[in-house]
């Protein structure tokens, strides 16, 4: 279950921000000085700060980090916004910076101006471009939600609903890689199982290059009844596997061949274990997406996000179970390459 928790950068005492003005001098502040780890003396701030005091974050906060996702969750308004941290002497980013306190300004965010190491401290050592953001998680939406979509597509009338279904995806790379291609090519609805899924941390909205702050995600407690009922309406469950003999008694093609005229939703199954036999069993069809080469052992698939891809472009109409997030984008990709054709 480490992967639940990879890259979640709650606030905590090992991780605080410092309160607005304890970065600045302290003359007239009332009472004791916050105590500063690190080598303070007097009232000018430390030549280091990234040691910084215990207990001052708001409490239930986390840290973004990166351009896309912090710019996006100031423009988006889904979160609460609280502090915006960014590199001093930014160079060949000061533009970009300057954008950043616009922003900031727009949305009453306190920025402040911060060395690399302290950066690195708030994210701990993750990528973050010269930019942090203090702000509330966000969460996943209920199911209830996502079952009043939008039907109407007045430019594409021809075009079928594409829903994506998630199964104890753990990885938050993976998530997020999920969610880009999933957000790029058109897909109406992300569902996951909130049973060993991953939570919408920063790292999945960073690995999702900010998709995550503007694509809203869906959970359900029980994947498998929301299968059956979406199946029920007339949606169409299927697929996929790297193997064609790891289905059980399913029809397995390849997914080149396949088209559709059914909304449908397409279902990726774990990292390491694929999707479960009693979710295979819901599905009307499998899709295998065939290799361009005799493998090597030990490369027998592509990544969960780009066999959502591959199939989502290609088969929007259809409930799709994908062995892995790059088999998913590989399938996505070419189902809408051929309904734009159709």
């Amino acid at each position: 279950m480490a992967a639940l928790t990879q890259g979640a950068t709650r606030l905590g005492p090992e991780a605080a921000l410092p309160a607005p003005g304890t970065a600045r001098s302290r003359r007239g502040a009332r009472g004791p000085p916050a105590p500063l780890s690190g080598n303070e003396a007097g009232p000018a701030p430390a030549p280091r700060q990234a040691a910084l005091p215990r207990g001052a974050g708001t409490k239930g906060s986390e840290i973004l980090f990166g351009i896309a996702p912090c710019s996006l969750a100031l423009s988006e308004s889904r979160r609460d916004l609280f502090r915006l941290f960014l590199k001093q002497s930014s160079g060949s980013q000061r533009l970009v910076m300057s954008e950043f306190v616009l922003q900031a300004t727009a949305r009453g965010v306190p920025v402040h101006h911060v060395k690399r190491r302290e950066l690195d401290a708030l994210c701990r050592g993750q990528v973050h471009q010269g930019v942090c953001l203090e702000a509330t998680p966000l969460r996943f939406k209920s199911l209830e939600e996502a079952e009043k979509p939008d039907v109407g597509h007045e430019e594409s009338p021809n075009r079928q609903l594409v829903w994506l279904a998630l199964e104890q995806i753990q990885d938050p790379m993976n998530l997020g890689a999920l969610l880009r291609s999933a957000y790029f090519l058109g897909v109406d609805r992300v569902v996951t199982s909130q049973r060993s899924s991953c939570p919408l941390t920063p790292t999945v909205s960073k690995a999702s290059s900010g998709a995550m702050e503007v694509f809203d995600v869906y959970s359900t407690d029980d994947l498998r009844s929301f299968l059956k009922a979406k199946t029920a309406e007339g949606w169409e469950v299927v697929g996929t596997v790297s193997n064609p003999e790891d289905a059980e008694n399913i029809p397995v093609i390849s997914c080149l061949e396949f088209r559709w005229n059914k909304p449908i939703i397409i279902v990726i199954g774990s990292e390491g274990d694929g999707l479960s036999l009693e979710t295979q069993l819901l599905c009307h069809r499998m899709l295998a997406i065939p290799p361009g080469r005799a493998l090597h052992p030990g490369i027998e698939s592509l990544n969960v996000s780009v066999a959502t891809g591959k199939n989502s472009s290609e088969h929007k109409g259809i409930v799709v179970q994908i062995s892995s997030p790059t088999d998913l984008s590989c399938f996505m990709a070419d189902a809408r390459y051929h309904q734009h054709l159709a």
